[in-house]
């Protein structure tokens, strides 16, 4: 039978012999980078920021063991997310690593102890974001052509304001705790869906779909 002349492509070159060599394997760290500079990646990272604090201000007589798990969980898919950013960086990747293994160490920690007291707990969540904050905020400095850059630093320094918030005022019970901690994520998860969006619209406006962009942060 013959073959018709919309025939699916080869998969590879030829190798002399006539026979097709088969295509390279894709490199994961190239899958991650393209992953990483996506803006959808960034808004599911922001509402893994945002949901955690829309429960914890509607559940506010949560007990605190639940609390430490929620805030567990945020932290480890922060990480999680934070992983994958970095590597949709074409600049430096190590500060946003930094932050990746940061917050990965602070929902291990969360998730290890759940009955530990309300003032670790304050501990380890004000440290995370005030590194991750100023970390962020360094990133967004150096890389002079971030797109919407402005908008990088405001969450940076809110994420700065939010640990120092938390470390600073110690709370008595989990329910109060639990109120600071929803605010705050709250406000950082909008703050993150805003930058998100801001991607969406650079990628736009330079009519690329992210792999060959440096990434938002």
């Amino acid at each position: 039978m013959a073959m018709s002349q919309g025939s699916a492509p080869r998969a590879g070159p030829e190798d002399g012999t006539g026979t097709a060599s088969p295509a390279p394997a894709a490199d994961p760290e190239d899958q991650l980078a393209r992953l990483g500079r996506s803006w959808i990646w960034l808004l599911c990272a922001a509402m893994a920021t945002l949901i955690p604090g829309i429960l914890a201000l509607v559940w506010p007589d949560v007990t605190l063991h639940v609390l430490a798990v929620l805030i567990g969980v945020y932290l480890l898919l922060t990480g999680a997310f934070q992983f994958v950013t970095a590597f949709g960086r074409s600049s430096d990747r190590v500060p946003g690593l930094i932050v990746a293994v940061l917050c990965v160490l602070g929902g291990v920690l969360c998730l290890r102890n759940p009955l530990q007291t309300i003032a670790a707990l304050s501990l380890i969540v004000g440290a995370v974001w005030l590194v991750s904050g100023i970390v962020t905020l360094y990133t967004a400095i150096a890389t002079k052509n971030m797109p919407h850059r402005g908008v990088v630093m405001a969450v940076a320094a809110l994420g700065i304001v939010a640990g120092i918030v938390v470390l600073a005022l110690p709370t008595e019970s989990a329910r109060a705790l639990t109120r600071l901690l929803g605010l705050w994520l709250v406000l950082l998860g909008l703050a993150e869906t805003a930058v998100a969006l801001a991607w969406r619209s650079a990628l736009r406006r330079a009519g690329v779909t992210g792999h060959d962009s440096p990434g938002p942060t």
